[in-house]
């Protein structure tokens, strides 16, 4: 299965900006889509993930009230819309799935495909 993210973007502080990740086919189906972003020397962090079966979302707690999660099943597609935009998202956001669910989603260990990550600046 391939990933193909596009939609990152230079914007100023407050912007808003909206991701987009494509997978190949429906592998992910039965599992988890997500993002997770890296910033310039830190660890990649989770940001968003979305149970695929059932629908359920999760945020990180800098994500919540900000960025909303949404997919299109039928092209087996995941957005990430970005609201409020602050100097400290500024990362390379990295989308991801895994063939089930894992309870440990916020884990990048724990996911097996990335896409080619889109870089998202914000600055003033």
């Amino acid at each position: 299965v391939q990933l193909q993210a596009s939609g990152g973007g230079f914007v100023q502080p407050g912007d808003s900006l909206r991701t987009s990740c494509a997978a190949s086919d429906r592998t992910f189906s039965s599992g988890a889509m997500g993002w997770f972003r890296q910033a310039p020397g830190k660890e990649r962090e989770f940001v968003a993930a979305i149970r695929w079966p059932n629908g359920a979302i999760y945020y990180s707690d800098s994500a919540k009230g900000r960025f909303t999660l949404s997919r299109d099943n039928a092209k087996n597609t995941v957005f990430l819309q970005m609201n409020s935009l602050k100097p400290e998202d500024t990362a390379v956001y990295y989308c991801t799935g895994r063939l089930n669910w894992h309870v440990h989603y916020y884990n990048p260990s724990n996911y097996y495909s990335w896409g080619q990550g889109t870089l998202v600046t914000v600055s003033s």
